[in-house]
């Protein structure tokens, strides 16, 4: 089974949504503690509510398989992102601190190493293949990588998270065009909060392939849940929320558009 949906575009633009999967292996499913059972730390409707890139032109990725199986956005070796608490490669814990797996029921080594081969691997390169295809065609690419996390964490971070938080590995991933763009266009609107290079400054997909240098070009976007979902189970769509918060979402990804196209 292909870890991944893939549709082509037209503009110089992937979209890589690689946490709204819920797909699960046999080993992974029947290990599963109680609270992890409901697939909470899923990426729950992003791609319904980033469907509109597709009518933009952009290239869109999106996994197909749970975090809970591999995280597509962790390095292979699992080096740890982030000096405060975080996941791994394969979760061993939820976002909150609970127990991932029941005891004595994680996946093991081997299988865990299938995951990698099976799931992670095509999944990234697939990036590679359709970043060359875009620098190819249109002399750059661009990569936004759409995230969403609830909106209350103790565990990872103070109080309550940004309505929309921007990384760019601390102005690493992108041109300053870009971050100075991103930037008015969120100074420009007051109806939600966001921060730069706050909490999530970018996973490994923005890391990784974010080379300015190179015309390439990443940024990340982890939104707050609670302005398009409930974030308790079970984790419904709100469409009136997600019609407000769309032209934002628009307005953002045009932008980075526009200031690829000069950087």
């Amino acid at each position: 089974m292909t870890p991944y949906h893939f549709s082509a575009g037209t503009l110089p633009l992937l979209v890589t949504i690689p946490h709204a999967g819920t797909l699960l292996t046999e080993e992974v499913e029947a290990g599963l503690s109680e609270a992890a059972r409901g697939l909470p730390d899923t990426d729950w409707h992003i791609p319904l509510l980033y469907d509109f890139v597709r009518d933009l032109g952009a290239s869109v990725l999106i996994g197909r398989y749970s975090r809970f199986v591999i995280d597509l956005n962790r390095p292979a070796d699992d080096r740890p992102l982030y000096t405060t608490a975080t996941t791994g490669l394969y979760p061993e814990t939820l976002f909150d601190g609970t127990p991932t797996f029941k005891p004595g029921m994680t996946p093991t080594v081997a299988q865990r190493q299938h995951y990698l081969d099976a799931i992670w691997t095509p999944w990234h390169e697939k990036i590679q293949q359709e970043l060359a295809r875009l620098k190819q065609q249109f002399g750059y690419a661009l990569l936004f990588d759409a995230h969403s996390i609830a909106s209350v964490i103790p565990r990872l971070f103070e109080g309550r998270l940004p309505d929309l938080n921007i990384g760019t590995n601390s102005g690493a991933s992108c041109s300053m065009g870009i971050t100075q763009g991103l930037t008015q266009c969120c100074n420009a609107q007051s109806q939600y909060s966001w921060v730069m290079n706050g909490r999530f400054k970018g996973g490994y997909i923005t890391r990784a392939y974010g080379k300015p240098a190179e015309k390439q070009h990443a940024v990340q976007l982890e939104l707050a849940q609670c302005n398009y979902m409930d974030e308790q189970p079970p984790f419904g769509w709100r469409g009136e929320k997600a019609s407000v918060l769309q032209p934002l979402l628009k307005q953002l990804i045009t932008t980075l558009l526009a200031q690829g196209a000069t950087s």
